[in-house]
């Protein structure tokens, strides 16, 4: 690919699936749809986003067509240093933006990397209260066409072959940091009083905390429940089960941004969540969910219980975050305010 009207390099400097990854991978077409030349760099992304090869680098330092900068836009450590080393030691046209979702004070060198950037976007208001330097927040979006309502009988409940009438959630990797031993252990406590719903666990669990997730596997066997509190593992498409839940529970005890409970709403599912990450930016309290601290157990059980109880609620609360999440989260409000950043940085 040439890189004469490219303006935009964005890295990703990691293997594994992370969240960083899912925002790049469904933000990138979304740029491309609004003309921005863009191109990412780096592996573990998808073949369909466009890619610039590591022999091209030398390329960057001829500046771009009808532009004085191109934009470095980082989002870890990792991609924000060689950034700094090709403007300021290798003298390439570029300017650097980094994007922070942490919610922490940051290392001495992290803080170091952040003051060398040329621009800072915070996604949430709650990470650009950790940050020491001058910042736009620009929350996150949903892709509305990936993420959808039921449309077909195979989104209902009944495709799904499990018992019941109901299906409540909880996905992401199995881990005490994503707080499903809250979820299971609300659900050993809740599910009995309630027999028309039934509880899925979506989600991988790594070697580091296999004995983790078989801890609540036995828990749950030893709570006669292992037929209505199901362990799914990593499934192949998780956009499906958002549209077969009724209710979806994200119990994270800490989070960077957070997407979960923005995908379950662009699904027409409600939401209860805990308040770590921006979770509590993406909920409309008492309208399309919920919102209780983050590992406190009893605030959980207690938030699930009335939607258990009451699935008409659940239902009318899924409705409302549809509505919300199209007015306020769409992928293109996203990607049009990082094109407004884009462009002032480029015309700098």
């Amino acid at each position: 690919m040439s890189l004469r009207h490219i303006t935009v390099i964005a890295p990703h400097f990691k293997r594994r699936l992370s969240g960083v990854t899912s925002t790049v991978v469904q933000l990138v077409p979304e740029q491309v749809r609004l003309g921005r030349g863009i191109v990412t760099l780096g592996p573990g992304l998808p073949d369909h986003l466009p890619k610039m090869l590591w022999r091209q680098l030398p390329a960057l330092w001829r500046r771009p067509e009808q532009a004085r900068w191109r934009v470095w836009p980082a989002r870890r450590n990792t991609e924000m240093l060689p950034g700094i080393l090709m403007r300021s030691v290798l003298r390439m046209p570029l300017k650097l933006l980094f994007t922070s979702a942490a919610q922490r004070k940051h290392s001495r060198y992290t803080k170091w990397l952040i003051r060398n950037m040329d621009a800072v976007v915070a996604t949430s208001a709650r990470s650009g209260s950790f940050l020491e330097v001058p910042h736009t927040v620009i929350r996150h979006g949903i892709d509305l066409e990936v993420f959808h309502p039921p449309r077909s009988a195979d989104d209902a409940m009944a495709a799904t072959g499990l018992p019941g009438r109901y299906l409540i959630g909880c996905f992401g990797r199995v881990r005490h940091q994503k707080g499903t031993d809250l979820f299971v252990r609300a659900m050993i406590e809740l599910l009995p009083q309630h027999p028309d719903w039934t509880a899925v666990v979506c989600g991988r669990v790594t070697a580091e905390h296999h004995a983790f997730g078989e801890e609540l596997k036995a828990a749950v066997a030893a709570a006669g429940l292992s037929d209505r509190i199901r362990f799914l593992g990593e499934v192949d498409d998780i956009k499906p089960w958002y549209r077969r839940l009724t209710l979806y529970v994200a119990p994270s005890r800490n989070e960077g941004f957070g997407l979960t409970p923005l995908e379950a709403m662009a699904s027409q599912t409600a939401v209860v969540a805990s308040d770590a990450g921006a979770y509590s930016e993406q909920i409309a309290i008492g309208e399309t969910g919920a919102v209780v601290p983050a590992g406190n157990y009893e605030a959980l059980r207690d938030a699930i219980r009335p939607y258990l109880a009451n699935p008409r609620l659940a239902q009318e609360h899924g409705r409302k975050g549809l509505e919300h999440v199209q007015a306020n989260f769409a992928l293109r409000r996203e990607a049009e305010a990082l094109e407004e950043v884009y462009s002032a940085m480029i015309s700098l």
